[in-house]
Parts: structure tokens; C-alpha cells; sequence
């Protein structure tokens, strides 16, 4: 039995901002243990280009390229996925957005986009999702839903990031107030608080690796294999009993913050 505590074996899996980033190594790292795969994003091109690199191995990544940063685009998103399928494994809700800029100049943009994308999608996507989720779900082998969230969440960065600070610390509390709901169709909710990863949102760590790994407590920053490993625990079967959780994968760092 404990070799299989991680397989996602004939599992449907669909991750949001899949065609990049923490998404990407999600989205890899579940087709590496046997999911079938759609990543969503706003760019068609992009989404398509990824999908297709990330099938090269003989796994299936399938593009659903559409903007889900608004309750109709959630919908959209669904209703295109329960055109190919029935049900619905895994839930990956990872897109979101940052915004930095000093506190008297923090225009109102920069909160709606942030907040929309970060912490209503989620929420409403999730909702779109439903049906699917219940009819894959028992209890035997829950459905997961998994929101990415960010250590910004749990302590303060330095930058000021306000918006996406509030979304992230809103989606670790909003996780909590899911799963209690959820779980009742066997679904189970939880979420990953990443730290310092190379992407094209944190372009420090992806910039400046070596000098931002001096403040981590584990003296690198995260890879790829960490990312995935901490999404493959969640969705897989071992994952099953952690309802409402919020996995804090950082090296250390929002404990060394206080």
C-alpha cells in the first residue's frame, strides 16, 4: 500500500496558471506521477507551447487557455473543461498576481487586480468546479482542491506588496472555511504557502538566487522538485486526512521572520 501513497495514476488534474512558474512545476510534477493534466492561462500561445513541452514524455498536458480573473471567465474555464471531461481529481487554483508600489501611491488598480485574481477566483472557480469535483469524489478517495497561497500570507515581506500580502493571507483563511464545507462531498481543501522560488513573479529569487538563499535558513532557494513534491503529497492519497492546512514550503524563512 505505501507505494502507492503517492500516485496520481489515472487521476484528472486541472492547475491554473499551469503554463509557468510554480504552476509549471505543479503541473510537471503531477504528470510525472501519472495525472492526465490541463493547465489554464491567459495566453493561448504560451499555455499551448508548455502543454505541449510538458507531453513530451509520454504524458498528457492538455491547454484551456482562457482569463479566469473574473466570475464569467471561471465559468468559461469550467464550462471548457466539462466539455472534455466528467470529473475532476485535483483542483489546482495557483494564478495570481502581484502588485509593488509605495503605500501613498498605491492606486486602486493595483487592489482590484490582485484581489480578484488571488482570492475571488479561487473561490468562484472553485464553486464552477463543484460538479465535477462531487462526481469524482468518495469517500475512499476524496476529490483535493489546493490553493496556492504564499508565506506574504503568514509574516510580513519588507516589500510593499499590500494587495497581494491581504490576498494571500485572505486565501490561507478562505482554505480553512472551504474545507470545512467541502469535505462534506468529499472533497478536500488545503493550500501551499511557497517561499523564495525562481519565477517570473519573484524575480529576486530568480535574479539574485545566491543572495536571497544568505537569508534563508535552509541556504537555497526552492527547486522545482520541492514545489512538485509538496503538491504531489496533497493530491495524492497521502494527502488525504490534511483537510483545511496550510503546508508552508520556505526553507524556513517566515519562521526566521517571526
Amino acid at each position: 500500500m505505501a507505494t502507492d501513497l503517492f500516485s496520481l495514476k489515472d487521476r484528472i488534474a486541472l492547475v491554473t496558471g499551469g503554463s509557468r512558474g510554480i504552476g509549471r512545476m505543479i503541473a510537471a510534477g503531477f504528470i510525472a506521477q501519472g495525472a492526465r493534466v490541463y493547465i489554464s492561462s491567459r495566453k493561448a500561445d504560451v499555455c499551448e507551447k508548455t502543454a505541449a513541452e510538458l507531453s513530451k514524455g509520454g504524458g498528457t498536458c492538455i491547454a484551456l487557455p482562457v482569463d479566469a480573473s473574473t466570475v464569467a471567465g471561471a465559468k468559461e474555464l469550467a464550462k471548457a473543461f466539462g466539455e472534455r471531461e466528467k470529473k475532476l481529481d485535483i483542483l489546482v487554483n495557483n494564478a495570481g498576481a502581484a502588485w509593488l508600489e509605495k503605500f501613498d501611491r498605491f492606486p486602486e488598480k493595483g487592489w482590484d487586480k490582485v484581489l480578484d485574481l488571488n482570492l475571488k477566483t479561487p473561490f468562484f472557480l472553485t464553486q464552477a468546479l463543484l460538479g465535477p469535483l462531487k462526481a469524482a469524489a468518495s469517500k475512499a478517495r476524496p476529490a483535493k482542491v489546493i490553493n496556492i497561497a504564499s508565506i506574504d500570507g503568514i509574516s510580513v515581506n519588507a516589500q510593499e506588496t499590500y494587495s497581494y500580502a491581504a490576498s494571500k493571507a485572505g486565501l490561507i483563511h478562505l482554505t480553512r472555511r472551504m474545507a470545512l464545507r467541502l469535505i462534506e462531498d468529499h472533497i478536500v481543501v488545503s493550500a501551499i504557502a511557497p517561499g523564495a522560488f525562481s519565477t517570473d513573479m519573484n524575480t529576486v529569487a530568480r535574479d539574485q538566487a545566491e543572495e536571497v538563499a544568505k537569508r534563508i535558513p535552509a541556504r537555497r532557494i526552492g527547486t522545482d522538485e520541492d514545489m512538485a513534491g509538496a503538491a504531489i503529497y496533497l493530491a495524492s492519497r497521502a494527502g488525504d486526512y490534511v483537510v483545511g492546512a496550510t503546508l508552508v514550503v520556505d526553507g524556513g524563512v517566515s519562521d526566521a521572520r517571526g
